[in-house]
């Protein structure tokens, strides 16, 4: 009978077993832990990239709508926030049509008088560049009808506050002209031979007149021939200033010539000559003359 040896190694130390198992937990865990921050590295870095787009997004909108626009502030949600192509039409054509409804606003608001017996028609818009909101007029008629009896436009000046000519032509009257006046005028026939008509020249002077300060010498009549009323708060007529009497050593109530308050105030002589007035002329020694009262007068309107 064989005789076998079995060798039983029972020396199992449980503090190197126990030691391995922990050794396992701990590589486990630190795994957790980086795989936790590389999550949220990646979602920080999302979040970023994201309110960066938003941001892109809303200064997009903002410039082509034509104005600066504040943007919300940020929200702490992961969802994306894009501007679809379709938003940002709709807002552009929105933007378009509050833009065409001021204008339209804008251009319907009269800037002349509603008075019975004043005529609108054929005035239009300011015109943008006039250099300032004070014009002075005057206007050169001819006569139509019997003896040329009947006044109509022949020329019209209108100069600015610092007296630079901002309108000067020759005007065709829409009737036959019977008597030209060229003593007073200074108007010949060769003049308005190929003058702008009537009509053209209208809406031109009102479009000029309109929303300023008018200044003119007994500028009634400069109206009357342009069929127009400008609207009184606006309208300064120095033939009736006791001011500018006083000045020139006149009676209050009179009515001056603008010859004799520019000789009196100025010591300086105006439509002289057999040529015939100068409508250009005479709307600058208007201005001046307004200027010399200016700052009474304007206080006398306000108070």
């Amino acid at each position: 009978m064989s005789a076998f040896n079995i060798t039983i190694n029972l020396d199992l130390n449980p503090r190197v077993e126990t030691e391995k198992k922990k050794g396992k937990r701990v590589r486990k865990r630190t795994g957790h832990v980086k795989n936790r921050r590389l999550l949220d590295t990646k979602s920080k870095q999302k979040s970023s990239n994201l309110w960066k787009e938003r941001s892109k997004c809303g200064a997009a909108q903002s410039h082509q709508n034509g104005a600066l626009t504040r943007h919300p502030s940020a929200r702490t949600s992961t969802q994306p926030k894009t501007c679809p192509p379709h938003r940002t039409a709709a807002l552009s054509q929105a933007a378009s049509l509050l833009a065409a409804s001021t204008h339209r606003q804008a251009a319907s608001i009269p800037t002349w008088s509603t008075d019975v017996g004043c005529s609108p028609s054929g005035a239009a818009p300011p015109s943008a560049g006039i250099p300032s909101k004070y014009l002075a007029l005057d206007c050169e008629m001819v006569g139509s009808g019997p003896k040329g009896s009947v006044s109509q436009l022949g020329r019209c000046s209108v100069v600015s506050y610092d007296g630079d000519v901002v309108y000067d032509k020759f005007i065709k009257p829409p009737v036959p002209v019977t008597n030209y006046r060229t003593r007073w005028s200074g108007i010949r026939p060769r003049n308005l031979a190929n003058a702008t008509p009537y009509a053209a020249a209208r809406k031109e002077i009102l479009r000029l007149l309109a929303g300023k300060v008018v200044i003119g010498h007994a500028v009634h009549n400069d109206f009357k021939v342009l069929s127009y009323c400008h609207p009184p708060a606006l309208t300064r007529d120095t033939s009736r200033i006791p001011l500018l009497n006083a000045k020139a050593g006149l009676a209050a109530t009179e009515c001056a010539s603008l010859k004799r308050l520019t000789k009196a105030i100025f010591n300086r002589d105006i439509q002289t000559g057999k040529g015939g007035h100068s409508s250009v002329e005479d709307a600058r020694a208007t201005m001046e003359l307004y200027k010399v009262v200016e700052v009474e007068w304007e206080k006398q309107l306000a108070s």
